[in-house]
């Protein structure tokens, strides 16, 4: 089946960020949340603000996972969005 794991290859090969190998799998919502915003800083193939980028990324995570994301890992996701919000908010 050619596009059945056309997702994986999103978040794994983007086109707008260079991710660390792992990054949504990580337990530390601050760890993913720092990562993703020195991803997006560095990136210069992106479209939008480096903000708009990281947090794409994340919810095109989430999104695709849907249902199969158990609760624990979107807890853990979803306390990475509010972090990384904060990160860019206080420009850290």
């Amino acid at each position: 089946m050619a596009g059945h794991r056309w997702s994986q290859r999103v978040t794994q090969r983007s086109d707008a960020l260079d991710l660390q190998r792992g990054v949504f799998t990580w337990d530390d919502p601050v760890r993913i949340a720092r990562s993703l915003q020195r991803s997006a800083e560095a990136s210069v193939r992106r479209k939008s603000s480096p903000r708009a980028s990281a947090m794409s990324m994340l919810n095109f995570y989430i999104n695709r996972a849907g249902r199969n994301l158990p609760a624990e890992r979107r807890t853990v996701l979803q306390q990475a969005k509010r972090e990384l919000a904060r990160l860019f908010d206080n420009g850290a």
